[in-house]
């Protein structure tokens, strides 16, 4: 449940945005055409894991033993003001202490293969925390008398049977009732939209133009709009008909305006929103911490950025990268707004894009593997993309090889973990190969990001 004093924080970070979001932590991009590092998909929440808070015991039946773990509802703190409640949607895959965590697409997580993610989360929207009156609750169950405790325990073991297809049933035997009733009672729902995104994250063009539309996504009344602290001179945000904007909505069409005769460049803006988080996204760690899913949701702060890169001539490109667990790897888009084609080398081949043509090309991952895109272009232009490909529960075969920190133009990986002890978190997700996985995930953090991809401009050139 969320605390009035989590509530009033909310309130707070609300107030500040309506009252011009006086620190909105935009990126500043500085020099010519020179974009930050940036993991792909960004957009949403991002919070950090706090704890496993309201738990109960689950056993875990496999291989001929039976393992007892912690089963309940995690909490998570949001940047910026707000709390997030997450179940467990990885059962094997340990949490790790203080683990970062970014609001995701079921695409871009294990659910992505899954027919059942959408009984996932009807089980979320019926039963605990959704449902609080846990009376009602256990009446339609017939599970008899429920606390807090178990009804979180008897939700996670649910949900552990679809996301995981586990062996699992609660200790508590009005909890394990309760995970029956909902097992058996679950019905497909669509995948929740996000809590705001920006489509496309990257747009360019040339100077004198209006870069865009990035269109605004969202379940927010308002979102604020600003470009980044460092942006050129002259640099604003606009409507199609070249108003300044410093707020949007849902469909909201933005464009990048750049003045005639402005220095080759670069530059982000960000949209920022206090919102809930709808219940049944996924929130995924780059640092191999079991994935999570969405229960509930105090007003919570969510942001997105885009990028705008712009020219006098040559090749202008834009660039965007997100992850495709169906092709099992990361696709890498490259637009090019110039007049002459932007020619780079990935993976070990040259792809050139024409002016005024788009192209995506998938670079294979293997599960569990980090990986880091840099891509050069003219003027200085650089952008890089970081992260881990975690599309598999632990338990579905994947990420089984050591990590590698060589260069490779092809499929990489290994298998990380995290500490499932220590501080608040609780014994949750569990595996026979946890101190190996912990001891990979150290090595990973040593090498400082895994295989690392190079792509490199080989030719130079110089809205709606």
């Amino acid at each position: 449940m969320i605390s009035a004093k989590r509530r009033g924080a909310a309130r707070l970070a609300a107030a500040v945005l309506a009252s011009g979001l006086a620190a909105v932590g935009a990126i500043a991009v500085a020099g010519p055409a020179v974009a930050d590092d940036a993991t792909s998909g960004q957009g949403g929440a991002t919070a950090t894991l706090t704890g496993l808070r309201v738990f109960d015991q689950a056993v875990i039946h496999g291989n001929g033993e039976d393992q007892e773990v912690g089963a309940g509802l995690f909490e998570m703190t949001v940047d910026n003001g707000g709390t997030i409640q997450t179940y467990c949607i990885d059962i094997h895959n340990p949490t790790q202490q203080k683990a970062r965590y970014q609001e995701k697409p079921w695409d871009a997580t294990s659910l992505h293969n899954n027919p059942d993610a959408g009984k996932i989360r009807w089980i979320l929207q019926n039963s605990y925390p959704q449902v609080n009156d846990l009376s009602a609750l256990a009446a339609k169950a017939g599970s008899g008398a429920l606390t807090e405790k178990t009804a979180a325990a008897g939700t996670q073991v649910a949900i552990w049977r679809f996301s995981d297809k586990a062996d699992v049933e609660a200790v508590d035997p009005a909890a394990e009732k309760l995970a029956d009733y909902l097992e058996k009672s679950a019905q497909g729902l669509e995948e929740p939209k996000a809590s705001l995104t920006l489509d496309p994250p990257a747009v360019s063009g040339k100077s004198g133009e209006r870069l865009g539309p990035i269109t605004v996504h969202t379940n927010a009344a308002r979102v604020a709009v600003t470009p980044a602290a460092g942006a050129p001179a002259g640099v604003k945000v606009v409507d199609k008909n070249g108003k300044p904007v410093t707020s949007a909505a849902n469909g909201s069409r933005l464009y990048v305006d750049i003045p005639a005769g402005a220095a080759d460049g670069s530059t982000t803006l960000t949209a920022q929103a206090a919102t809930k988080v709808p219940v049944g996204r996924a929130f995924a760690s780059e640092s191999k911490s079991q994935t999570q899913i969405l229960a509930g949701s105090s007003e919570s702060t969510v942001s997105a950025t885009a990028t705008a890169t712009w020219a006098k001539k040559g090749p202008i490109p834009a660039l965007s990268a997100e992850k495709n667990c169906a092709k099992g790897g990361v696709d890498v888009t490259a637009a090019n707004k110039g007049d002459e084609p932007f020619t780079f080398e990935l993976a070990g081949k040259e792809h050139t894009v024409e002016a005024g043509k788009s192209e995506t090309i998938t670079v294979p991952v293997r599960e569990d593997q980090a990986y880091k895109f840099t891509i050069t272009g003219p003027n200085g232009f650089e952008k890089t993309f970081s992260g881990v490909l975690d599309c598999k529960t632990a338990g579905s075969g994947g990420g089984q090889d050591t990590p590698s920190s060589k260069p490779s133009p092809a499929s990489a990986g290994g298998t990380t973990g995290g500490e499932t002890t220590g501080g608040d978190l609780a014994e949750t997700g569990s595996s026979s190969n946890t101190p190996m996985i912990a001891g990979i995930a150290v090595a990973l953090v040593a090498i400082g990001g895994g295989a690392v991809f190079f792509l490199r401009k080989k030719k130079s050139g110089a809205a709606e």
